[in-house]
């Protein structure tokens, strides 16, 4: 009688392969998570750029007819913005106005609003972010200041 050979091939992977492969896995995902938590922080704080994109053309109208910036926050345009930005999820205390003579003529040519920021992470949760509107003959500038959030967090239109 002829003995028959059976040849066994291996069926699925040994412990060391799975045990690699876990630990890979692992390295990646203590590289990924924080980067993609910079990112969405980054993402929110662009919500609030665009708020304050969209806030130009009327600080701009108030400052060409008036030929200053509005002085306070009594006013009707200002009113207004410190409300689109207390509106944003991400914003957590009420933002603040302040004018001022940045060109040194007199006249109150710099808006700035003042934003303490909330609902971005654990990371930006609780800083505070600066925008300045600039109002010259030819336009209005609109400035990014970290006030003292991280510069990781500035989207590109602040950089």
């Amino acid at each position: 009688m002829k003995s028959i050979r059976m040849n066994q091939a291996q069926k699925g992977f040994t412990l060391i392969e799975l045990m690699i492969v876990v630990a890979i896995i692992g390295i990646l995902a203590a590289v990924a998570i924080p980067a993609y938590q910079d990112y969405t922080i980054r993402a929110k704080v662009s919500e609030i750029i665009g708020i304050s994109t969209a806030a130009k053309t009327p600080l701009y109208e108030a400052y060409a007819s008036t030929g200053a910036m509005p002085a306070d926050n009594t006013d009707t345009v200002i009113i207004d913005q410190l409300a689109n930005f207390d509106a944003s999820a991400y914003t957590a205390a009420a933002t603040t106005y302040a004018a001022d003579d940045e060109s040194g003529d007199g006249v109150d040519n710099r808006g700035t609003f003042t934003l303490t920021l909330g609902g971005l992470g654990a990371g930006a949760d609780g800083d505070t972010f600066i925008v300045e509107y600039i109002g010259s003959a030819t336009g209005l500038t609109m400035t990014c200041d970290t006030g003292n959030l991280d510069d990781k967090y500035l989207p590109s239109a602040c950089k």
